[in-house]
């Protein structure tokens, strides 16, 4: 199979581009309508004319910490006024790596909600501030783990009617070696898969025996990994629990969605 072969077929909705490992504006050539761009700090942040030109061709979506200075609702909320009329917003608490000490002191039930007042298409990352983030009664955007499904279900069952996304690193192929290489490091910070991993065990392709089981298998908890048709079934059964979008972050990098 070509790289990018096939990708289509799996039934994602959107690709979520990281800027610190490719240049975003490539989103343009994706095969998808819409594009998702994490947040890696400011020095990563995309400009305006590179958001504006992808605007012209897809409907994108920016992570934006509300604790980060910048993005900052009740704060610092300098950056928003660069960001190009189209460009919708993911509202998340932000990853500890990619904000000061200052930052990840800040309050965030407040700042999400103040967000979520000015903001009217966004959606709301729920990893670590779930409750939080329901509340909220917004689009939710969840991270794929070993729950999704049920949780999915849940929330379905008790009412929720907003729209739900879910987001998942991708890998469209069936080679063990080429899973482990994408996603093996990821799974392996997962606190369950951690825990049940040899201390000092590779987390590459590199890595045999009970380890590779252990992440093999995470692999296909964490994330969407597998032939074509078999990453089309993951996705169908998240449709099927509840899901409006599904999101697949390139993890063998933005070449292997190109068509």
């Amino acid at each position: 199979m070509l790289q990018g072969e096939g990708v289509i077929s799996t039934g994602i909705d959107a690709a979520a581009l990281k800027p610190a490992e490719c240049d975003v504006s490539r989103g343009v050539d994706l095969p998808f309508s819409t594009v998702v761009i994490d947040y890696e700090g400011q020095r990563h942040l995309p400009d305006r004319h590179t958001l504006k030109a992808l605007d012209e061709k897809k409907e994108v979506y920016l992570t934006t910490p509300v604790r980060a200075n910048g993005f900052d609702p009740i704060g610092d909320s300098s950056l928003l006024g660069e960001l190009p009329q189209g460009v919708e917003r993911v509202l998340v608490a932000g990853h500890s790596a990619y904000l000061s000490e200052e930052e990840r002191e800040k309050a965030i039930a407040p700042r999400l909600s103040a967000a979520v007042e000015s903001t009217s298409n966004a959606w709301v990352g729920t990893e670590g501030i779930e409750r939080i983030a329901l509340a909220t009664g917004a689009p939710q955007f969840e991270l794929l783990d070993r729950s999704t499904e049920r949780d999915l279900r849940g929330l379905r069952a008790a009412g929720f009617s907003g729209e739900i996304a879910v987001y998942a690193p991708t890998v469209v192929s069936e080679n063990e070696n080429d899973i482990l290489d994408a996603v093996g490091g990821y799974v392996s910070r997962r606190r369950a898969v951690s825990r049940a991993l040899p201390e000092g065990a590779p987390t590459d392709a590199t890595v045999s025996g009970r380890a590779r089981e252990v992440l093999l298998a995470a692999s296909r908890d964490f994330a969407l990994v597998g032939a074509p048709e078999g990453v089309r079934e993951q996705v169908e059964a998240l449709r099927t629990a509840g899901a409006d979008t599904v999101v697949g972050y390139p993890a063998r990098g933005i070449e292997s969605f190109m068509e």
